[in-house]
């Protein structure tokens, strides 16, 4: 496979070239640690001013480490510490503005300044999240949860 992966200083034209080249990575088809890895690889080309991006898996009773992009990582997570373990209790996305603000961050890469969680929910039950950390205080915005929010839906559709 040979993709041309051309990245602007327009987020928003990076964001709709991701949307448009991600469902030609993902692929019922092959496991979902080779399609959790391409979209890891793909957001971290087309995601500006970020130092980690990738998965947590549900475990049954814990989040522990995925496909990810980044410095090593935190292997488990518990439901409800950190910013990922509280996207994983509530359901619900995730964003802060700032991380030293949170009593129970964990801090895996003590550059991270500001991160968004998407939970990964299918059929009603947790799957794991997706977790995105940059250097830069104040970082995600609205826009980077509904891309976000869609590469997720994508993921779900696939997962069996």
């Amino acid at each position: 496979m040979h993709e041309t992966f051309h990245v602007t200083a327009d987020r928003a034209v990076n964001y709709k070239t991701l949307k448009e080249q991600l469902p030609h990575f993902l692929n019922a088809d092959d496991t979902i640690v080779t399609n959790l890895a391409n979209v890891s690889a793909l957001l971290n080309v087309y995601l500006d001013d970020i130092n980690w991006v990738g998965f947590y898996l549900f475990s049954g009773e814990k989040l522990v480490l995925g496909p990810f992009q980044g410095l090593p990582a935190c292997t488990e997570i518990a439901i409800g510490r950190g910013v990922c373990g509280l996207a994983a209790k509530a359901r619900a996305t995730q964003i802060v503005a700032d991380v030293t603000t949170i009593d129970n961050h964990i801090f895996c890469d003590p550059k991270s300044r500001s991160e968004i969680v998407v939970p990964i929910v299918k059929d009603g039950e947790l799957f794991g999240v997706l977790d995105v950390d940059s250097p830069t205080v104040g970082r995600f915005t609205e826009a980077d949860q509904a891309l976000l929010e869609d590469v997720v839906a994508l993921v779900v559709d696939i997962l069996p």
